[in-house]
């Protein structure tokens, strides 16, 4: 389990949602983190491919190639 102390304004704000939507505190503020983490996901591999890129570790593919590999016209 891990605590937070979080700012009183984002305290209220999350318990209006609270109660405009019948869910739990708990429930929001744990969706909002699954949420942002997978942001934060997304970018740091997004940035590490960017990084091989550049370093010549990985190779790009032809938009063409890609929109014929997966049945897209275009």
């Amino acid at each position: 389990m891990t605590a937070l102390r979080l700012p009183p304004e984002l305290v209220e704000r999350l318990d209006a949602l609270a109660q405009r939507t019948g869910r739990s505190v708990i429930d929001h503020a744990r969706d909002a983190i699954v949420e942002h983490l997978d942001d934060l996901d997304d970018l740091a591999i997004a940035e590490q491919r960017l990084e091989a890129l550049r370093h010549g570790d990985s190779d790009t593919v032809p938009l063409a190639e890609l929109l014929a590999r997966y049945g897209v016209e275009h």
